[in-house]
C-alpha cells in the first residue's frame, strides 16, 4: 500500500488552520483555494472539483477538535482503498504543521497522487500566507 505523506509548516495560528480544515465543505475557499475548484456538501460527503477537472467524492470519517485531525475516504473504481488524515500541530502561538498522510491503492496511483498534493500544499501556502511583520 503507497504511503503519502506531507508535512506542511504554515506560518498561521494553529486555531485557525484547523478552522478551515474542520470546514469541510469549503475546501475550495479556505484551505485549497485554486487546486479545489468547487466543493458541495453530499450528506457526510463532498463533491470536490480539482483545478484539473477531475472529482472526487470524499467522504468524512472523523473530524476530532481535541486532536484537531480530520480523516476522510474515497471510493471509486479507480480507487480499491484511499484513506486520509489532516492533523493541525501547534508549533509556537503563531505558527503550526500540516501533517497530511494518505494511504492508497493501487500502488500505480501514487505518483499521480503525490503530484496533486504537491499543488495543494502550494495552495495551502497561498491560503495561509505569513503574517506580513
Amino acid at each position: 500500500m503507497a504511503s503519502i505523506h506531507n508535512d506542511v509548516p504554515l506560518n498561521t495560528p494553529a486555531d485557525k488552520v484547523w478552522d478551515a480544515v474542520r470546514d469541510f465543505g469549503a475546501l475550495h475557499e479556505r484551505l485549497a483555494p485554486g487546486f479545489v475548484t468547487a466543493c458541495t456538501r453530499d450528506g457526510d460527503a463532498r463533491i470536490v472539483t480539482f483545478a484539473n477537472g477531475s472529482v472526487a467524492r470524499e467522504v468524512l470519517v472523523d473530524c476530532d477538535d481535541a486532536r484537531q485531525r480530520l480523516v476522510y475516504a474515497i471510493n471509486s473504481e479507480r480507487l480499491k482503498h484511499y484513506s486520509a488524515s489532516v492533523q493541525v500541530i501547534a508549533e509556537s502561538e503563531a505558527s503550526c504543521r500540516l501533517v497530511w498522510i494518505i494511504d492508497m491503492l493501487p500502488n500505480e496511483l501514487a505518483p499521480y497522487v503525490q503530484g496533486q498534493t504537491k499543488e495543494a500544499v502550494i495552495a495551502m501556502h497561498k491560503a495561509f500566507p505569513p503574517a506580513a511583520t
